[in-house]
């Protein structure tokens, strides 16, 4: 099993969850971050450092969200990993909570 980002991290690109990673399985994207499933180890660090609450594990994804792992695996391989903490987009609590941001994903 693997843990998954999801939408909710669009556009909001918060990093406390890279600080805790012990396997550095984070990869940062121009407004969003991804996990790669191969790289992590289910150790449950990130979950709950995630300001945005955008980030599950695999088997607790919401419905509207299982797309995510596809995503995930996809743009894992595509990006570069993000091992430091960074500050957040600049509009991110604008951003944070609202529906719908797949659309603003920028690959």
């Amino acid at each position: 099993m693997t843990f998954v980002v999801t939408e909710n991290c669009i556009k909001c690109k918060f990093t406390d969850c890279v600080d805790v990673c012990p396997v550095d399985c984070f990869h940062e994207g121009p407004n969003f971050l991804v996990i790669n499933p191969d790289e992590c180890i289910d150790c449950t660090l990130c979950e709950p450092e995630c300001p945005a609450e955008a980030i599950f594990a695999e088997d607790e994804l919401p419905q509207d969200q299982e797309h995510f792992i596809a995503l995930n695996a996809e743009l894992a391989t595509a990006w570069p990993t993000i091992t430091e903490v960074k500050d957040p987009l600049e509009d991110a609590e604008e951003w944070n909570g609202k529906a719908g941001k797949i659309e603003f994903l920028e690959k």
